[in-house]
């Protein structure tokens, strides 16, 4: 997935009522939006080189987007809005293993009324998680907070192979140069317990990091899941 625009580079100041953001580019501080839910544990620091989008559509309010944080000199891409993006890219490109040799790409796939999947590729089932946590040497871990909604996805995932579903859960990992993922047992045990009962149950796991660049993030390659 290449960026259209050229981005912004900055200094991080402040995140503050969960979606705003204070960068300092050059002598000025402007405000962006912080497209990420979660905690972004670990990621902002005072001071950290930070990565800007534009939008000068009239209708926005914040004009700035962030895309990228540098932290322990990787980059780290934090838009989770351009999650799929990025999945959609690698699998019309042929860039992950497992699904190579599907025929048909359906995003927002309706499960059922009240649960959407991120992809229905043939009879796969792909639930995309953005991974942006790194705590441990050249390891990424998933949830940064509590995930309700990753618990219940799970359970449905399950629930989908009586219906003829392959379900696959991808931990999109946009880390630069990671080499192992894990389940952050820590933040949400429940999630723990409810991945290893879908693995047990036939859910597939797998986890790719990214090629992260100021011009494009894409998937790079398979990375090893740690299972504690």
């Amino acid at each position: 997935m290449k960026f259209t625009n050229s981005l912004i580079k900055g200094k991080l100041q402040k995140r503050y009522k969960r979606f705003f953001v204070d960068i300092k580019v050059k002598n000025s501080v402007i405000t962006a939006h912080c497209p990420n839910t979660g905690s972004m544990l670990g990621l902002l620091d005072k001071g950290n080189d930070v990565w800007l989008t534009k939008n000068d559509d009239p209708k926005r309010k914040l004009k700035f987007t962030l895309e990228i944080i540098k932290v322990k000199n990787n980059l780290v891409g934090v838009n989770t809005l351009r999650a799929n993006k990025i999945v959609k890219h690698a699998l019309e490109n042929k860039l992950i293993s497992e699904f190579k040799n599907i025929n048909n790409i359906k995003p927002e796939f309706k499960y059922s009324t009240d649960t959407r999947f991120d992809f229905l590729c043939d009879k796969n089932l792909i639930e995309v998680k953005n991974v942006t946590l790194n705590r441990e040497k050249d390891t990424a871990e998933f949830p940064d907070a509590i995930t309700s909604r990753g618990s219940k996805h799970l359970l449905n995932l399950k629930e989908s192979i009586k219906k003829g579903y392959k379900p696959y859960v991808l931990f999109l990992t946009q880390i630069q140069g990671i080499k192992n993922f894990k389940i952050a047992k820590d933040i949400d045990e429940k999630y723990y317990e409810n991945y290893h009962l879908a693995k047990k149950d036939g859910v597939n796991f797998i986890a790719y990091r990214c090629y992260l660049s100021n011009k494009e993030i894409k998937i790079e390659k398979k990375i090893n899941i740690i299972d504690e």
